[in-house]
C-alpha cells in the first residue's frame, strides 16, 4: 500500500510540474463588439457602447434582451482599472424602473457634468450610478467603481 501511494505521489508531482499554470486574477474577458452591433440593429433606441477606453477596462459581461414587460435592455459590464465593477445599463422602461433595477436603493446624490452633458448621480446600498435620458431610453452607468471611473465610462459612450 505504501508503494502504491508513493507511485501515485510521484505521478502527481510530475504532473504538477509539467501541466501549465495560469496566473492572473481570474477575470474572464469577453468581446462585446458583435453583441453591441446586434443590439444597435434590434433596439428601439440608440444603444451606446464605449469607444477609446484603455485596455485596463476589461469587459466581463454583455447582454441584450427583452424584460418581462417587453422593454429592451442592454447591459455591458466591466472590471475597471482599479479592479472595481462598472456597467452600462440601458432600457426603454421608465426612468425610475431602470434606476431602481440597477442602483438598488438609489437616492439622488447631485449631478456631474460628463462630456458636456449633465448626468444625475445616485448612491445606492451597494452601487452608485450616473443616469441620463438617451432618446426614448434611460442610460445608467453603475457599479462599485468611484464616480470618477463611472464618469470615464460615461464619457466614452458613443
Amino acid at each position: 500500500m505504501i508503494l502504491s501511494m508513493l507511485a501515485v505521489g510521484v505521478v502527481g508531482f510530475f504532473g504538477y510540474l509539467f501541466i501549465p499554470h495560469e496566473g492572473g486574477d481570474g477575470v474572464h474577458v469577453v468581446d462585446y463588439r458583435s453583441a453591441l452591433a446586434s443590439a444597435k440593429r434590434a433596439a428601439p433606441y440608440p444603444v451606446l457602447g464605449p469607444q477609446g477606453l484603455s485596455e485596463q477596462w476589461r469587459a466581463t459581461s454583455v447582454e441584450y434582451r427583452k424584460d418581462g414587460k417587453g422593454n429592451a435592455v442592454w447591459h455591458l459590464g466591466f472590471v475597471t482599472p482599479s479592479g472595481q465593477y462598472a456597467a452600462v445599463e440601458q432600457s426603454n422602461a421608465t426612468r425610475d424602473d431602470v434606476i431602481g433595477a440597477v442602483v438598488p436603493g438609489g437616492k439622488p446624490d447631485g449631478s456631474a457634468p460628463v462630456a458636456g452633458q449633465d448626468w444625475q448621480r445616485f448612491q445606492g446600498t451597494k452601487y452608485r450610478g450616473l443616469a441620463t435620458p438617451a432618446g426614448t431610453a434611460t442610460t445608467v452607468v453603475t457599479g462599485s467603481a468611484s464616480y470618477d471611473e463611472l464618469a470615464q465610462l460615461a464619457a466614452a459612450l458613443k
